[in-house]
């Protein structure tokens, strides 16, 4: 990058150096000139500032503007620049400035676009504005964003680009190079293998463009190709994550029912994937749903209420599990004291087992072969662990109360409850993942709910044999 920003206006210069901080962060300082700029509508110079920028910083500017400015900066955008900026807004601020832009802008802007990001853009207009911007684009692109959005939402068919690569298996090396420089406006912009497809165009086989570029021009293509990893159009994305992820791919033929070559899927699309079921699976865990920063107060709390009101329904359960032991509770104040320790102690081995059990299942380390041994395993380190807290709390409640019998009941209880954490926190996962349910959605709040009915069960049931 250079030292400059290019503008439109000779007479406006800006430093591309103050825009992002060491961290690739944007600045403040950078913020408030955009923010000085679509104030003063002063075109020229906001040209100059975003200029300089990646999309993915412009993407990351919206964030921190308000929508009246964000209207003014995607407006003085270049068909271009708006193109690959689109892809990567978040889902809640892309909504809103797709509102606001023209039809002939909108379409003007995806034409600069691989089918599969254009496509993913064309899936958040609302039917009418869809209609529109599709009607003002040419029929070719039109109607290859019109068949990815024919495919069902989270399948390789929406995923893929449907610009690709493919030779015919009689090719020799010198003559997929001259078709590459002779129709390389037909070909996708960035691309990593060439496929070799047999006569009915079904791939065959792969090439690196590093193979072919150090092969002699003479060298035929079924001499020089390998087999590749074939991805179903209907396959889910999450599969095709994990295939890319196992066999550590850059780029996978796309191939429809009949086997036929359709796109391809790279993995610029897999990282979006990967981070993205990461993030969902990390806001599952605490009950929410994705949440940007364009979210609304109204859309944050309807995603978040109905977990809290199934939590409450828990909390009022081990509630009344309290209320059993009322007596117990008055005549030795010590237990109320101590009663919280063993809840707390019990949920937080849960949620340590419960978080490597959902990421075992999402790594697909945890299956149907190994899920005895890996159950068997957390039961042992719970009960090790227990052992070793109950040893722990039982001196303290003893050098604190000075009741032997007190530090018994509770470091059992606290054994007892650290054995369950871990059963619970294990087999819940693997039973919600069998019902074909979320298991990072449901599973804190059973967990939570098993630890703290258990906790108060054992220890004041414990307390009622033992002290009383």
């Amino acid at each position: 990058m250079s030292d400059t920003i290019a503008t439109l206006d000779p007479d406006v210069t800006v430093q591309d150096n103050d825009a992002l901080d060491d961290d690739y962060v944007l600045t403040a300082g950078f913020v408030e000139k955009v923010v000085d700029a679509a104030d003063d509508g002063d075109g020229p110079r906001l040209r100059a500032l975003l200029e300089g920028l990646h999309p993915a910083d412009v993407a990351d500017l919206m964030g921190f503007l308000t929508s009246e400015h964000r209207t003014v900066v995607v407006l003085g955008l270049s068909p271009e620049m708006l193109g690959e900026t689109l892809p990567e807004l978040d889902d809640g601020i892309r909504e809103e400035v797709l509102e606001r832009l023209p039809a002939g802008a909108l379409a003007e802007a995806l034409q600069e676009l691989d089918s599969d990001d254009a496509a993913a853009v064309v899936e958040d207009l609302e039917d009418d504005q869809r209609e529109r911007v599709l009607s003002a684009m040419p029929l070719v692109d039109r109607a290859a964003i019109e068949n990815s959005l024919g495919y069902a939402e989270d399948t390789a068919g929406r995923l893929m680009q449907r610009e690709v690569m493919a030779a015919p298996l009689f090719w020799t090396v010198g003559d997929t190079i001259d078709h590459v420089r002779a129709q390389h406006e037909e070909l996708p912009e960035l691309f990593f293998d060439i496929y070799v497809v047999d006569p009915s165009n079904k791939p065959v086989g792969g090439i690196p463009i590093s193979w072919l570029l150090r092969a002699g021009r003479d060298i035929r293509l079924s001499d020089l190709m390998e087999p590749v990893n074939v991805i179903a159009v209907d396959q889910d994305q999450e599969e095709v994550a994990y295939i890319f992820e196992k066999y550590h791919l850059i780029s996978a033929p796309v191939v429809d029912a009949a086997g036929r070559l359709v796109g391809q899927v790279t993995v610029d699309d897999i990282v979006n994937i990967i981070q993205e079921e990461n993030r969902e699976d990390i806001l599952r865990l605490a009950g929410v749903s994705d949440e940007s920063r364009g979210a609304g107060v109204l859309g944050v709390v309807r995603s978040r209420i109905p977990w809290l009101i199934v939590n409450l329904g828990t909390a009022v359960f081990a509630s009344l599990v309290i209320g059993l032991f009322q007596t117990e509770i008055e005549t030795l104040v010590a237990l109320a004291v101590l009663m919280p320790v063993v809840a707390s102690i019990g949920g937080n081995a849960g949620t340590q087992a419960l978080t490597v059990a959902v990421r075992s299942l999402a790594a697909r380390e945890l299956t149907s072969a190994n899920a005895m041994r890996i159950l068997a395993r957390e039961v042992m380190v719970g009960l090790t662990n227990g052992v070793t807290i109950a040893i722990l709390m039982a001196a303290i409640a003893g050098v604190w109360f000075g009741l032997p019998k007190l530090s018994l009941t509770i470091g059992l209880a606290v054994l007892i409850n650290l054995v369950a954490a871990s059963l619970a926190g294990t087999l819940i996962p693997i039973v919600l993942d069998r019902l074909d349910r979320d298991p990072a959605v449901a599973s804190p709040v059973f967990v939570t709910w098993i630890t703290d009915t258990v906790g108060f069960f054992s220890f004041l049931g414990l307390a009622g044999l033992i002290l009383l």
